[in-house]
């Protein structure tokens, strides 16, 4: 089902997503089905459960609408469940990120270029995979989310400032998206 999306000043984003009991299945399939229906809907390449007011650690990533900039995401998608960094290089890349949980607001962001990560499948299967390239950023963008973490905390404090009217212009519900959304 489609849910709204929060949007930058809701709590829900600021909190340390719980870890998905692995023993619900059922809410986790209900979740994922509900973090792809609200993906498709809203044509992001990321969601996070927080991002849907669940605070689960519980995310997805869709490359495949981004193929004509990165051929090689032309079969990325992912569930992710209770993910967890095993390692992360030091050298590190700078992307512009954009988000839906802050519409409209674009900014350069430095994050490793390649980690390592563990997490539980869609099937509850125990994976281990490493990400680089525009793959690794749409996964630590996602996951930063479970911790509460927003990209715009990142930007450098001039960026910051710039954006600040826009920031609480989202924070007041004064935005329009192209999808549900929702300020709690």
């Amino acid at each position: 089902m489609i849910q709204p999306i929060y949007l930058y000043g809701s709590e829900v984003l600021r909190e340390v997503a719980k870890p998905a009991d692995l023993n619900d299945k059922e809410n986790i399939q209900n979740l994922v089905k509900d973090l792809k229906d609200t993906l498709a809907s809203a044509q992001g390449c990321g969601l996070a459960a927080p991002q849907i007011g669940v605070s689960q650690r519980v995310l997805i990533v869709d490359g495949t609408g981004m193929t004509e900039v990165y051929d090689y995401l032309k079969d990325f998608k992912r569930v992710m469940i209770n993910p967890v960094i095993v390692e992360e290089s030091e050298n590190e890349t700078e992307y512009e990120e954009g988000c839906l949980s802050i519409p409209d607001i674009f900014c350069s962001v430095r994050r490793p270029s390649s980690m390592t990560v563990e997490y539980y499948d869609e099937n509850l299967k125990k994976v281990t995979e490493h990400f680089d390239k525009f793959a690794c950023r749409m996964v630590q963008h996602e996951m930063s989310h479970l911790d509460g973490d927003m990209f715009v905390d990142h930007v450098a404090p001039i960026r910051k400032k710039i954006i600040s009217k826009k920031l609480f212009a989202i924070e007041k519900g004064r935005i329009s998206a192209r999808y549900p959304t929702k300020i709690k």
